[in-house]
């Protein structure tokens, strides 16, 4: 009885903007795009990589997450930033933590996202 895990995390974004989630999330993140249940609303789109599933709904009053924020583990972060640098993707540092390098984003819509790689 309990919690035993975690099923998926869910990011909200704008009505439309789906391409330019596309764009970021498995042009820029090479997640992979997966099928939506058919009883669920068209907007939005859904990510996976690896054990992690990314939900992105749409929100018609978005606001971006600027405080609250997934963490994706990544296995090549030095590679992804010169990525993401390279896409004019504006990246922040964070405060040092024992075992790991991190930096972060924002997507598309301003949602912070945090990458992290385990050292």
């Amino acid at each position: 009885m309990g919690v035993i895990g975690l099923d998926h995390i869910q990011l909200a974004i704008p009505a439309g903007g789906e391409v330019d989630a596309r764009a970021f999330f498995v042009g820029l993140l090479e997640m992979k795009e997966v099928a939506k249940p058919a009883n669920l609303a068209p907007e939005g789109c859904w990510f996976e990589s690896g054990s992690l599933r990314l939900h992105i709904g749409v929100d018609l009053d978005f606001h971006p997450a600027t405080r609250a924020h997934p963490a994706l583990l990544v296995d090549d972060l030095a590679g992804l930033r010169a990525k993401l640098d390279e896409a004019g993707i504006a990246i922040r540092e964070g405060e040092a933590i024992e075992g790991y390098a991190r930096l972060f984003v924002s997507d598309p819509f301003g949602n912070r996202i945090e990458l992290m790689e385990r050292l």
